[in-house]
């Protein structure tokens, strides 16, 4: 399935990413979809790479994406995984103790996969503080050390031009004396009368251990451990990673938790979702009224509505589908096409009862009429959407959602249209005047 494999470590000088100089992305690009085995999946394949890694590179945490969902992911919470548990605090090590519990928190939760916490371990960092008084001493300025310094990573010290190109000459300690500190400590720093002051005569040079990296967010320190979710929804898997992390990882007092990624995203949306949902039922019942000027005959073919909703909610657990935002969107669309179906069969009816004939009457010849038309509206639209619902391939994860929500409402709606209807509509019209427009 793979064609090649490359890495990339670090990031440009000018940098469109949020990627530090310490990471390294390993991109495997695939051979078309074609050209796989025969009912091999996405996920199949990312479990037989992480399976391979893990048996072969022992002691390193792996996570599995695609490039443009990654950077949107970094972007938008600067984690590279649907869910990011943040933990805000003070203490390094407080921080680093509680992701490392957090972690193991979440490894344990159903659909938890590629888990790991920023901070893993700390590393060796040499700390250079300049002693004030030795330099007051000598007669040495701070700068002269902090030069040295510079010459352990390397500094430019001029540039060779060949053509239009331009090569910086770096100066650099030699390796060995960097790895050494008594070596260190010999580095010749400036001269005081007529003598060369060596660097441990001007600084303390001591090898402690640190954090890799320390992110601030809000002028707070910040770490995070970030998760992907297979198999299950992000919404359930964070409602019972939050209840787990609280009965088994304390917080201390001062220390602050959040829960961001994909699910912030999911938040935002739904929460748009239940302002938009109930507006554009609003807007669809007073269009029916103003249609019939009659709020029973509105409210007549408004009953399509929570009939097609529970045709829609169990087709996705036939499916197996979590609701999301895709399949919200579906409930929109599917609201609006069973809508069109009771009206339809209503419009039917009422030019025949407002032009005399007995309500009764109506309801059957409406009902042998208007059957065609209403299965027809039904059925277009359903098998429009069934390409989509049984689809596999890129993308597939908002289509399937989305039409398996409008093909079981429209199931039930029409059932409801052409049969519920029809029995109560005369009941509905019952003391409404004849030829009333």
């Amino acid at each position: 399935e793979v064609s090649t494999v490359f890495c990339k470590t670090g990031r440009p000088e000018i940098a469109n990413d949020v990627m530090g100089v310490h990471q390294t992305d390993v991109w495997a690009l695939l051979k078309p979809h074609a050209e796989w085995p025969a009912h091999q999946t996405r996920d199949e394949l990312i479990a037989k790479m992480s399976a391979a890694l893990y048996e072969r590179v022992p002691g390193v945490a792996f996570g599995f994406t695609q490039p443009i969902e990654m950077r949107v992911d970094e972007l938008v919470a600067g984690v590279k995984a649907d869910v990011a548990v943040q933990l805000y605090g003070d203490d390094l090590e407080v921080l680093g103790s509680k992701a490392k519990a957090i972690e193991r928190v979440l490894r344990e939760i159903p659909g938890a996969v590629d888990v790991k916490a920023d901070y893993q371990a700390n590393l060796s960092t040499l700390r250079i503080e300049p002693r004030r008084d030795a330099l007051a001493r000598y007669g040495i300025d701070a700068a002269k050390v902090m030069d040295v310094v510079a010459a352990l990573g390397g500094r430019e010290v001029g540039v060779i031009f060949e053509g239009r190109a331009r090569f910086p000459i770096m100066v650099r300690i030699p390796e060995a004396w960097r790895n050494d500190l008594g070596l260190l400590g010999q580095l010749p720093v400036a001269s005081a009368g007529g003598k060369p002051v060596p660097l441990g005569e001007l600084a303390n040079l001591v090898l402690e251990e640190t954090p890799p990296s320390v992110d601030h967010e809000s002028i707070r320190r910040r770490t995070f451990i970030s998760a992907n979710v297979r198999g299950r929804d992000v919404a359930s898997f964070v409602q019972e990673a939050q209840r787990t992390i609280a009965e088994q990882v304390p917080i201390p007092r001062g220390y602050e938790l959040r829960f961001g990624g994909d699910f912030e995203n999911l938040q935002s949306a739904a929460l748009r979702l239940a302002l938009i949902t109930p507006l554009v039922l609003l807007v669809i019942f007073l269009l029916l009224h103003s249609t019939f000027h009659s709020s029973r005959l509105a409210l007549l073919i408004f009953l399509a509505v929570p009939m097609a909703a529970s045709g829609g909610v169990y087709a996705l657990a036939l499916r197996g589908m979590p609701f999301s935002i895709s399949a919200g969107v579906g409930f929109i669309a599917l609201f609006g096409v069973a809508v069109l179906n009771g009206l339809v069969w209503v419009s039917a009816a009422e030019n025949l009862r407002r032009s005399g004939v007995d309500p009764k009457a109506a309801t059957h010849e409406t009902a042998d009429a208007r059957l065609r038309p209403v299965l027809m509206t039904a059925l277009v639209a359903a098998l429009g959407f069934l390409p989509m619902a049984a689809s596999s391939s890129d993308g597939a994860e908002m289509q399937r959602p989305l039409a398996t929500v409008v093909i079981g409402g429209l199931l039930t709606s029409t059932l409801l249209t052409s049969v519920v209807v029809p029995a109560i509509y005369p009941w509905f019209v019952r003391g409404l005047p004849v030829g009333d427009a």
